[in-house]
């Protein structure tokens, strides 16, 4: 018998890192264990995901054939988380990446009319173009406070209906969207430090509808997302509240420290030409220089086992801020908490509708 493959030690990188995230976030425990088992090649990683994506994309359509709205909904969600963890970190292949990502755009965009809430998409003008956002709003308020929330280096709006949920079950209407180096946008607009800029054009879309209201706006973000809601909490005043979940106080500091695959993403994103030019990018990333304009209520989830983002730049960014603060470490969580979410998902979402609503 021919001895077994040895597997490329990204993909036990990536399994490592991210199980947790992507089952809390809507992948089936089995198909990440089926995905991550059976293949030996990072090469295969995309496509592999892709194939289990179908899987589920074929359920969908079967169910939508008989009128089953909602399940199809629930199938094509999971198409689509399916094909957003294929293309997520593969920036080495453009072409393999884009073919997922697309798959994963296409796959919740049927999802959404149908699922409950419902969701619809939205465009938001930018720098003379659009970026795009999954905008959702709870049943039964006809004009609801919301949520803007803001991705991290390697998460889209496709992959938050699970952080959505708790918003909307609390009468708060979300809008995740994919703002400059992430998701829809990542192609053609670079990651940029100064995120307030994107979080003002899509306030300015908010302005003018008439289900949302505008004195209640909220802001949340993830991973990298927890410095760009901060970033942007210091300089627009519209933002009445916001979450920061384990993001970077000092991102060059992360950035050294940042599994590789993590590396290699950022500079894609930042659309550098060498990590020495990533690294300047990273170095503008600080919230030193503008947390004590935070006035808003801030809350701060921060994971003690965190090997991504070191644990204290919660702490750094909770003593830093100018206004009431809030402290959440998880004393047993990892990146994002993802391990734990029920030690804060629930927890923040109460907190950001007292703010919203008192």
């Amino acid at each position: 018998m021919a001895p077994s493959k040895e597997k490329d030690p990204r993909i036990s990188a990536a399994a490592m890192h991210w199980a947790h995230r992507m089952v809390t976030n809507g992948v089936p425990l089995a198909d990440f264990q089926d995905v991550t088992n059976n293949i030996s090649d990072w090469a295969e990683w995309c496509s592999a995901w892709v194939k289990r994506g179908e899987i589920h994309a074929s359920l969908g359509e079967e169910a939508l054939s008989i009128g089953n709205t909602l399940t199809a909904s629930e199938h094509f969600r999971t198409a689509s988380i399916c094909c957003h963890f294929g293309k997520f970190l593969f920036v080495h292949n453009t072409k393999a990446m884009k073919e997922a990502h697309q798959l994963a755009i296409s796959h919740y965009n049927k999802a959404l009319p149908i699922m409950a809430p419902t969701g619809e998409r939205i465009k938001i003008r930018y720098a003379g173009k659009f970026l795009y956002g999954n905008l959702r709003k709870p049943i039964g308020r006809k004009k609801s406070p919301i949520v803007i929330m803001c991705m991290g280096l390697d998460s889209t709006k496709e992959e938050m209906y699970t952080n959505e949920q708790p918003f909307l079950e609390r009468g708060i209407a979300t809008l995740a969207f994919d703002g400059p180096g992430q998701g829809e946008a990542e192609y053609e607009f670079p990651i940029r430090f100064d995120y307030e800029a994107p979080v003002s054009s899509v306030a300015d879309c908010l302005e003018n509808r008439e289900d949302i209201d505008c004195d209640r706006i909220g802001i949340w973000g993830v991973s990298l997302g927890g410095y760009y809601a901060p970033r942007a909490a210091a300089f627009e005043e519209r933002i009445k509240a916001c979450i920061s979940l384990t993001g970077p106080f000092d991102f060059a500091e992360a950035f050294d420290r940042a599994p590789e695959l993590t590396r290699q993403a950022f500079i894609a994103r930042s659309h550098s030409k060498t990590a020495s030019m990533a690294k300047k990018l990273a170095v503008k990333m600080n919230l030193s220089l503008v947390a004590s304009e935070i006035s808003c209520p801030l809350y701060i989830v921060g994971g003690a086992l965190d090997r991504v983002i070191p644990p204290d730049h919660a702490q750094k960014l909770a003593s830093s801020a100018s206004g009431d603060v809030t402290l959440n470490m998880v004393s047993d969580g990892s990146h994002v908490v993802n391990n734990r979410p029920y030690k804060y998902r629930s927890q923040s979402a109460d907190w950001m509708s007292r703010k919203l609503n008192s």
